[in-house]
């Protein structure tokens, strides 16, 4: 039987944005997976809790930005846990839970880059299949000889994906929202209509 294949999209959704949808939808399509899992963090271990939406808003945000696509699912698996929140421990959480299933982990090239720094990386890299959007600028050459070294040395099974370049960035939204300025087609309109009415990153 083949296996069933499901990417997975992790993040802050704080709040989720076009980039962040164009990227699983170009994934969806370009490596045939049946679904994409949206997984939005809980307590994640690189960023300072106090300042990150609650977990309500970053739910409905990223319910609203992702229900008109039939093939993205959302799970709250990372939110319901009450300790901080890593990759390894929701990968082999979804690979015991769900049989005959091949795991994508989406990422764009800049996390790649990091994931040395990630909890138990070696075996995550070893565990998992990643997909990583490469961006069609002069860093091409570099992310593809850092997808070879892992490669070669975790003998991990890591697909490059060129995206079209789109710098799109939550940081990016929650400082125009600060400062007053438009945010209409960095984000769905459902979730720019949630940000004005909730008075987030204000």
């Amino acid at each position: 039987m083949e296996k069933i294949r499901i990417g997975i999209m992790g993040g802050t959704f704080d709040p989720i944005h076009n980039g962040h949808l164009i990227l699983a939808e170009y994934s969806r399509t370009n490596f045939n997976l049946d679904k994409v899992l949206f997984i939005p963090t809980g307590r994640p271990p690189h960023k300072d809790n106090k300042y990150i939406s609650s977990n309500l808003h970053r739910l409905n945000m990223t319910l609203l930005a992702i229900n008109s696509n039939p093939y993205f699912e959302l799970s709250t698996i990372e939110m319901d846990r009450e300790k901080t929140t890593y990759t390894i421990d929701t990968i082999k959480y979804l690979q015991s839970k769900y049989k005959n299933r091949d795991f994508y982990f989406i990422l764009g090239s800049d996390s790649l880059y990091q994931i040395d720094k990630w909890k138990d990386y070696e075996n995550l890299l070893k565990i998992c299949n990643f997909i990583v959007a490469k961006r069609p600028s002069q860093e091409a050459d570099s992310i593809e000889d850092w997808i070879k070294k892992l490669r070669e040395e975790y003998n991990s099974l890591i697909y490059p994906l060129e995206l079209p370049l789109i710098e799109i960035s939550s940081t990016q939204i929650r400082e125009r929202v600060k400062r007053g300025l438009s945010i209409k087609y960095l984000v769905p309109q459902s979730v720019e209509f949630y940000i004005e009415k909730n008075k987030l990153y204000r």
